[in-house]
């Protein structure tokens, strides 16, 4: 594997409105994804130590007893040794556009039909973010979305939309100084939709996650919910979802 790519980013679950839809802590559950991983051979990005060091690897397999599984070697050597003595590791992947992150304890060296591999007690707890009911568009970077939110206080915030669908949206949370939590209701929210108008809605809060990126800077996103949306405000999102869509495709065919 090469350790020369950037690292995945990084996601963690704050808080949710509940953590069933996220967290899998059922031993079969969690092997059942760790398998599907092993199938698809995902890459996985495993990050180590207080200088967040990384190697890239993939789980080869599942024990049958359902109580260890098995990475993939770096090819740097010096990575594995360091992974060995590592207390910690923190897996992070994706299964079919779907983020999977894990942590793993205790690894020592294994073999794999006759190759060397990496053992680890399988993980107590497995974070998914599942697939949403609707269709969720990346928010365009040529035509940024911002949602402006009313506070209780009588202010207002302005958060950069991250990506949006017919059921709710993302936005970017400010570090400090705004409240949001999941289950907290947001009256009145205002999104502006390119060549669309405006759209007016009421935000319920669902969860909170802190996203760590390549480059190190951290950001907290919150997935909100529309609530009492009306049916011409559903419709102007619906078609502006198809029209970035079509757009985008038309760039990468160059039709």
């Amino acid at each position: 594997m090469t350790e020369t790519q950037q690292p995945a980013p990084r996601f963690e679950l704050l808080q949710a409105d509940n953590l069933t839809q996220y967290l899998l802590s059922e031993r079969r559950e969690i092997a059942f994804v760790l398998r599907q991983l092993a199938h698809k051979r995902s890459l996985v990005t495993a990050y180590y130590g207080p200088n967040e060091r990384f190697l890239t690897t993939s789980v080869i397999g599942v024990s049958e007893d359902e109580r260890s599984l098995l990475l993939d070697v770096a090819r740097d050597e010096a990575l594995n040794a360091e992974a060995l003595l590592a207390e910690r590791l923190l897996c992070i992947t994706q299964l079919d556009k779907v983020k999977v992150q894990f942590a793993l304890s205790k690894l020592q060296r294994a073999e794999a039909d006759g190759l060397p591999a990496l053992r680890a007690p399988l993980p107590d707890n497995l974070l998914r973010l599942q697939r949403r009911e609707y269709y969720r568009l990346h928010a365009p970077t040529a035509h940024a979305l911002s949602c402006v939110i009313p506070l209780p206080d009588g202010g207002r915030m302005e958060a950069r939309v991250v990506d949006i669908s017919g059921g709710g949206l993302a936005v970017i949370v400010p570090p400090a100084g705004t409240d949001f939590a999941p289950d907290m209701v947001f009256e009145n929210c205002r999104i502006d939709l390119p060549d669309f108008g405006p759209v007016t809605t009421k935000l319920r809060v669902r969860n909170l996650f802190r996203l760590t990126s390549r480059s190190g800077v951290v950001t907290l996103r919150a997935g909100c919910q529309f609530e009492d949306l009306s049916t011409p405000m559903a419709n102007a999102i619906q078609r502006y979802i198809l029209r970035v869509e079509r757009e985008r495709k038309a760039r990468e065919t160059g039709l």
